[in-house]
This record gives structure tokens, C-alpha cells and sequence, in this order.
């Protein structure tokens, strides 16, 4: 599969079809990886193939691609049932968007269900008060209503939460009262608020791109995030709801990117 190939296989297939598999040592991995890849070093892989989810598609990719090649081919030798895809010239020859260091889970770490649909729901609420913000100081220039849009669809990824979480707690507060309490000091992909807003001071010659370019560096680390914790557990109301917002996340990084190929 060509890059290309894989960035529209990506954005045509619903998260919950697919497994993107990062092959490489850690190491690697931490220096950069695609968004919402699972680390599985090939060894390890080897060794205990039984972690590939059997109901979804593979991806492989590595470096340059030998290492993923040889995964796809072991994995396919074992009598893998569905279809198995390799990244040709692994990462790269990949220019989509990469994220560095581990996904920020440990924010879940320890958590009760109610308290990882609680912390979700507080990233949002900090992703809803980036975008506001950039809409509101930049509400004359073309991308204002851009940002504003991001806000209120942050706004409602958060009340999908809410429901996700009144599954499970019948008896939790309503909506608008719990989330406007939240104070939302960190985003979704665990980056700081005020790291970020501090950034809105000078965003640099080319203002537009450049918060683009921030606000999909915040959306590649979400997206990577609520892939990764919807991969990890097993309760089936934790995987859904984070699969839901993984699958939005990819939503937004394509509008910032189709806004940014309109302004080119």
C-alpha cells in the first residue's frame, strides 16, 4: 500500500475496521509514529500473534518497510483471516502527519470508568476553550468561523461523553452544569491550555497556517490518544465511546486540512 493509498484508506474506513501496527522498537516509535498506531515490535509480535484483534483489517509498517513486510507475511502464514496491508517504503516514505512520544494515557491511569468519561470529557472542555478563543481574537479574518465551528463540535464530542458515561452512572448530573465546571486546563491530546494559548501570541508571518498547523498538532495527538485507549481496555463501554471520538478526531484533522488546501 503507497502512502497515498493509505492516507485515503485512513479517511475512508471507520476506526473500528482496521488496526495500524508500528512494528518498530520503542525507541522509534517515540520519535515519531503515524496518529493512532498500535506499537507492536516485531518480536514480540513473533512471539504472540494472539493480540491481533481478529475482526479488523492490518496495517504493518516500520521504518522503511522490510521489518512490516515480514510481519504481513508471518501473520498471513499463520492463516490470518482477513486483509493484511503494508506500508510500501514504511515511514519513511510517509508525509502525512506524525505525532511524537507515547500517547498520553497515563492521564487515564488507575481510573474508574466514570473517571476516565470525567477526564474525557475535561479535555474536551480545554479543546473547546482553544478554539473559542482563536475564534473569538481572530473573528474578523475568514478562519474565525473555521475555529468557532471547532469549538461547538468539541462542545458536543463532549456531551456524546456525557451520554457515553449516563450509561453506566444513570444517576449523573446533567450535562450543561457538570461541563461548565470543568476547568478544561488540559487538551485532548494531553498538551497544556495555556502551553497553547501562549502560542496564539505570535503564531508567526503566515498567521492562518500556522494555527493549522497548531490545531492539527492538538488533533493528531487526540486522535492518537483516544485510538490507543480504545485499544487498551477491554470494557466495551470504554471502547466505544473512545473509538466514537477517535473516529471524530479524524473528522476534524481532514476539515483543517481541506480549510488549509482552500487557502493554498
Amino acid at each position: 500500500m503507497s502512502p497515498e493509498a493509505l492516507r485515503r484508506y485512513i479517511q475512508t474506513h471507520h476506526e473500528k475496521q482496521y488496526l495500524l501496527v508500528d512494528v518498530r522498537q520503542p525507541e522509534e516509535y517515540r520519535r515519531g509514529h503515524i496518529p493512532g498506531a498500535r506499537l507492536i515490535p516485531l518480536p514480540e509480535l513473533v512471539k504472540d500473534m494472539d493480540q491481533l484483534p481478529a475482526d479488523k483489517e492490518l496495517v504493518f509498517y516500520c521504518q522503511v518497510g522490510g521489518r512490516s513486510m515480514a510481519a504481513a507475511a508471518m501473520v498471513e502464514e499463520e492463516g490470518w483471516g482477513g486483509a493484511i496491508h503494508n506500508l510500501s517504503g514504511g515511514l519513511m516514505a510517509w508525509d502525512g502527519g506524525q505525532v511524537a512520544d507515547l500517547p498520553r494515557v497515563r492521564l487515564f491511569e488507575g481510573q474508574s470508568v466514570q473517571e476516565m468519561f470525567r477526564t474525557a470529557m475535561d479535555l474536551e472542555k480545554g479543546a473547546q476553550i482553544f478554539y473559542e478563543t482563536v475564534g473569538a481574537r481572530h473573528a474578523e479574518q475568514f478562519w474565525g468561523p473555521i475555529f468557532a465551528r471547532l469549538a461547538k463540535a468539541e462542545w458536543a464530542h463532549a456531551k456524546a461523553v456525557h451520554g457515553f458515561w449516563q450509561q453506566v452512572q444513570p444517576d449523573l448530573e446533567s450535562f450543561e452544569p457538570l461541563f461548565e465546571a470543568m476547568p478544561g486546563e488540559i487538551l485532548e491530546g494531553g498538551i497544556p491550555l495555556q502551553q497553547a494559548l501562549e502560542k496564539l501570541a505570535d503564531p508567526g508571518d503566515d498567521t492562518f497556517l500556522r494555527l493549522i498547523e497548531l490545531a492539527l498538532q492538538i488533533e493528531y495527538a487526540a486522535f492518537d490518544l483516544y485510538r490507543t485507549l480504545a485499544d487498551q481496555h477491554r470494557d466495551s463501554a470504554i471502547q466505544e465511546a473512545f473509538t466514537s471520538l477517535a473516529q471524530s478526531e479524524k473528522a476534524h484533522m481532514q476539515s483543517l486540512i481541506e480549510a488549509m488546501a482552500k487557502h493554498n
